[in-house]
């Protein structure tokens, strides 16, 4: 026994002298350091005993009966140390970002490996050793693959399977290149070549070493983001030898073992084999650097306009729209489910073009309709309600353009609402180009937008109006975030502050000082357009006359950018998601580039009419697809999101709050309304006082109602706990409820029709047999005001009233 137990310690100390890895923990805490030393130490603990047992357990089949009590305590050791390793492992696993999806399988396969060691341990204390054996072998099977997992994440991927002979490559192997095959040219590299080789080279860098190697922070002295830095090296020197590769410190270092000290990246995984042999390519060629403009790293979206082929129609696909989308589900292998009924149809449309619940009677007659075109004629009558409409699409424009009719700016006088503008160019249908031209070239009713905020206090230079017109202008109406680009260069994209500030130029009287994180630098930059291919600005004239030349050149049919950034935001207004997420960034790759690039067109020639465009879609076979859930929101923004339809929406708190006004009774009294900046007609032209014209309050922000001191061009569509809380306690909701409960008992004395009404006025159906069963169930025969009021309440938060399907 003393010589087992001998055996037993040597082989675990072997284990732990020639583990060979070390976690790379952060070592900017000694605590986290220690232990990473620690971690692998701990874990070739278990790893050995629970081999040793089961070597030993193997000697017992030939009758060594004298091995079981050591076999035993060896389990239950291992059991316990087996805990010891997962807790530390875990622990350490918030330390580093590994950046790799080998993490989460490498814990779950080292917990299972403990549940199979501690159910092995009990069934030998148990005396049960037929199962004890069962769950040591498979504690065994599971701790060689947490082990090769462990070893991939320390070692790098493929650190076992590369060590096979065959997996090698030769010394005539050449790395992927995307276009072509770089290494196999014999002849020198062409302009185009190098600036291909480049491009890899600079990717490469951007995803491995831009975050301790970039602008943003600089370790070692050493900058790898452009040209100059990488060639001057680091505080020890130069980083590559052109020519050789070979000594050149940056192969030297990617090329070290994980567990090494030295090794880059330091933290997360190393760098593939592929990306290794393209550095190793580029500086062996002599590390060449094209001549001129450099491609980018950034996907930079077309600015031209783009009219694509449609597909050929197909059945029912015979609309630009379907056809698009019918040869998109053709390429996914996705089969078109069939559109949803006329119930469905009628409230989400209703919903989504002027922001109201359908009367049950006017669901009744769709319903009864047996016209193939009555789908098309019911999106006429809605598009036609212009009062209706506007007091709509008024929440997303006041959102997108930064109206409100209180907040910060408007007592002291360094801000101005567009509210009756606004309204009236909804009323009007005024084209968009227009609509465009009078918010960046305005006259006194319109220029609140352009004037933005005059924030009283010390502020940042990027908050400057000027700045703000030029963040707001590029964000609206061009899908571009240039917020990073008003304090510094982007991290995230080619904008430099020098850009941000020759936009914003053209906003101001004078000149501005570039400010860099906040500090002048006593730099200037010039007047001009984001994008040149639009044309240029005459910096000789005043603001005023700058401003129109720039809305000219903005609205001109060629800027296919601003157009597809509008088809965009209404696409995402009535399906959920952009054909581009985010809508603020366009540069991004959309699901169906030519889907977009045609609607973007169409909308030119069909003389930026908005309406027009919500036509085409809403009456489309896509529009009137089923709609899909998604598991977590992040799902929407994913780069493989794949359309199969309209992603199921809450209603928006404007929405919510004028069905409770139409289905119970008005949420909000006439002198809500904001009379003073909206149009006279407005109030002789409303159902009831529409949640869009009142000022904000907690019931409206709970749901979902921004506030307006800066650009909103999204909505999340998630329930949060501020809004169950609100639609449970909430006093403006519960107070409307209760005023209604009050009115309808005097109305409905029969708790039957009182029911029956109620599914109508809400759902716009019957109740089924159960719902009017479980409904009188809960108001009795003679239902009080707060037994109505409950029924109400139920009713408001029933899924199929909150959501649209």
């Amino acid at each position: 026994m003393k010589k087992i137990f001998l055996l037993l310690a040597i082989l675990c100390l072997a284990n732990i002298v020639f583990a060979g890895e070390t976690v790379q923990a952060d070592e900017s805490f000694w605590l986290w350091s220690l232990l990473g030393r620690l971690h692998p130490m701990i874990v070739h603990f278990p790893i050995g005993l629970l081999f040793i047992a089961a070597f030993l357990e193997f000697l017992t089949w030939r009758n060594h009966n004298d091995l079981k009590p050591a076999i035993r305590t060896i389990v239950m050791v291992a059991a316990i140390t087996s805990v010891c390793s997962v807790v530390l492992g875990l622990i350490l696993a918030n330390t580093e970002s590994y950046g790799s999806e080998t993490l989460p399988l490498h814990q779950w396969t080292g917990i299972s490996t403990l549940l199979l060691s501690l159910v092995s341990a009990w069934y030998y204390r148990s005396g049960k050793r037929n199962f004890a054996k069962i769950f040591l072998f498979t504690s065994c099977l599971s701790v060689l693959i947490t082990g090769h997992l462990g070893a991939e994440l320390t070692h790098g991927e493929g650190y076992l399977t590369e060590l096979v002979p065959s997996s090698e490559p030769d010394e005539n192997s050449q790395p992927e290149s995307g276009m072509f095959s770089l290494a196999s040219l014999k002849t020198p590299l062409s302009e185009s070549q190098v600036q291909e080789l480049n491009f890899q080279v600079r990717t490469i860098f951007a995803h491995n070493c831009y975050s301790c190697h970039g602008a943003g922070k600089v370790k070692g002295e050493l900058r790898l983001d452009k040209k100059e830095f990488i060639f001057e090296g680091g505080e020890h020197g130069a980083v590559i030898v052109p020519g050789d590769p070979a000594n050149s410190e940056l192969i030297q270092r990617v090329k070290l073992p994980r567990s090494d000290k030295k090794a880059m990246p330091n933290k997360g995984k190393g760098l593939s084999k592929n990306d290794i042999a393209i550095l190793e390519f580029w500086i062996k060629q002599g590390a060449p650097w094209p001549t001129g403009q450099i491609k980018s790293l950034y996907r930079v979206a077309a600015i031209e306009p783009r009219q694509p082929v449609l597909p050929p129609a197909s059945g029912v696909y015979t609309l630009p729209i379907d056809r698009f989308v019918n040869q998109y589900f053709t390429t996914k292998k996705i089969s078109w489910p069939a559109a949803v009924d006329d119930r469905t149809y009628i409230r989400r449309v209703y919903l989504d073009i002027i922001g109201l619940i359908p009367p049950a009677d006017s669901v009744d007659v769709f319903v009864a309709d047996r016209s193939p075109a009555k789908r098309v004629r019911l999106v006429q009558t809605l598009l036609a309600r212009d009062h209706d409409y506007s007091q709509h699409w008024l929440s997303f424009w006041n959102d997108l353009l930064r109206n409100d009719y209180t907040g910060t700016g408007y007592i002291t006088g360094g801000r101005f609402d567009i509210s009756n503008w606004l309204y009236n160019s909804l009323l009007i249908n005024k084209p968009y180009d227009q609509f465009v031209k009078q918010l960046i070239a305005p006259d006194s009713l319109s220029q609140g937008f352009i004037r933005g905020i005059q924030w009283r206090g010390t502020i940042n230079s990027s908050q400057s109006t000027e700045m703000q017109a030029a963040q707001n202008v590029s964000q609206v109406f061009l899908g571009l975030n240039l917020k990073c680009a008003s304090c510094h260069d982007s991290f995230i994209s080619d904008w430099k502050l020098d850009d941000s500030y020759a936009f914003a130029n053209l906003f101001s009287d004078s000149l501005l000082e570039i400010h860099k994180c906040d500090k002048p630098t006593g730099k200037f930059a010039g007047r001009r357009i984001l994008y040149p291919e639009l044309g240029n600005i005459d910096s000789n004239l005043n603001k005023k006359q700058r401003l129109q030349q720039l809305a000219e050149k903005l609205v001109q049919p060629k800027d296919g950018r601003m157009y597809r950034t509008l088809v965009n935001r209404i696409w995402a207004q009535l399906f959920g998601r952009g054909l581009v997420e985010p809508v603020d960034a366009m540069d991004n790759e959309p699901w169906n580039q030519d889907l977009l690039d045609w609607l973007a067109y169409d909308f030119v020639q069909n003389g930026y009419d908005i309406k027009k465009l919500l036509f085409n879609i809403v009456t489309s076979q896509t529009y009137q697809l089923p709609s899909v859930g998604v598991k977590e929101p992040e799902m929407l923004m994913a780069k493989d999101f794949v359309f199969r339809g309209m992603i199921r929406k809450r209603l928006s708190a404007e929405q919510f709050a004028d069905a409770l006004s139409a289905a119970l009774t008005p949420l909000y009294g006439d002198s809500m309304i904001v009379s003073r900046v909206l149009p006279a007609s407005v109030k002789t032209n409303m159902p009831f006082t529409r949640a869009s014209l009142i000022i904000n309050n907690p019931f409206l922000t709970a749901l979902g109602r921004p506030g307006r001191e800066t650009v909103t061009t999204s909505r999340s569509s998630q329930a949060n706990l501020i809004q169950a809380l609100e639609l449970t306690n909430g006093n403006t909701f519960n107070e409307g409820i209760r005023r209604a409960a009050e009115k309808w008992r005097r109305e409905y004395p029969d708790p039957a029709q009182l029911i029956t009404v109620l599914y109508r006025r809400t759902l716009g159906r019957l109740p089924s047999k159960d719902e009017q069963t479980i409904a009188m169930s809960a108001i009795g025969a003679r239902p009080t005001q707060n037994d109505i009021q409950d029924l109400m309440w139920a009713m408001m938060i029933h899924p199929e009233f909150q959501l649209i399907y």
